[in-house]
């Protein structure tokens, strides 16, 4: 008998791996949207005593989405607020993110309703 450098799998685990293939396939065709739009990334603006303090050193701070990264943060304050980022900052807390943002914040925080 004479054996081959490649076996050939039962006829079971050539029937897994055919749906595995299919199902991948499946997905692939149709495009992702963007499940986390400018409105779902930046979810409200921090208005504690001391984030009041911060604004008037051009300083706002924002509540955003976990799951973002620094430059979607930076497009969707430019594209809410109108305005332009000069320099940000994140400090990961429990189940949140928040963001500071440098650049004529009094303005923005008037625009927002803050004051």
């Amino acid at each position: 008998e004479q054996r081959s450098c490649c076996p050939v799998p039962p006829e079971r685990e050539a029937k897994s791996k055919a749906l595995k293939a299919k199902k991948a396939m499946k997905g692939k065709s149709v495009t992702q949207r963007n499940k986390l739009d400018y409105y779902a990334i930046i979810k409200f603006s921090l208005t504690t005593d001391s984030a009041m303090k911060k604004i008037e050193n051009n300083i706002i701070i924002f509540i955003v989405d976990i799951k973002d990264y620094k430059h979607k943060i930076k497009q969707a304050v430019k594209k809410l607020y109108d305005t332009d980022v000069a320099r940000s900052n994140q400090m990961t807390l429990t189940k949140r993110r928040s963001m500071a943002t440098e650049y004529d914040a009094l303005n923005v925080a008037n625009k927002i309703g803050i004051f």
